[in-house]
């Protein structure tokens, strides 16, 4: 029987658990930076139809890691909003090093 995970303090550890190879952290951190990127240049140059793009390569980035690096599912299909918040934690947790991009070395 499969966990339920009821809130992110629990989802989390699970999260890093999925995302343990090198290579798909790395192409979570790029896809969520060219998000944030995308975001500010859409509001700042006000061409909000760049907006379209950011599901795209948010989740595009992501899911090749997952399906060729990681070889695993992505947890979006099944806690998509734990999901999300977990991307962008990773993200930031990368960012400070909190996290490792390679956390076995």
């Amino acid at each position: 029987m499969e966990k339920t995970y009821r809130s992110l303090t629990e989802f989390y550890p699970y999260y890093l658990l999925e995302h343990q190879n090198p290579t798909c952290r790395r192409l979570h951190f790029i896809g969520t930076g060219l998000l944030f990127v995308v975001l500010i240049l859409a509001i700042v140059l006000r061409l909000y139809w760049l907006l379209i793009g950011i599901p795209i390569i948010g989740y595009g980035f992501a899911w090749v890691g997952h399906f060729f690096f990681e070889k695993n599912k992505p947890a979006t299909f099944k806690y998509p909003l734990f999901s999300l918040v977990s991307d962008f934690k990773l993200f930031f947790d990368l960012l400070t090093g909190k996290e490792k991009f390679n956390p076995n070395g």
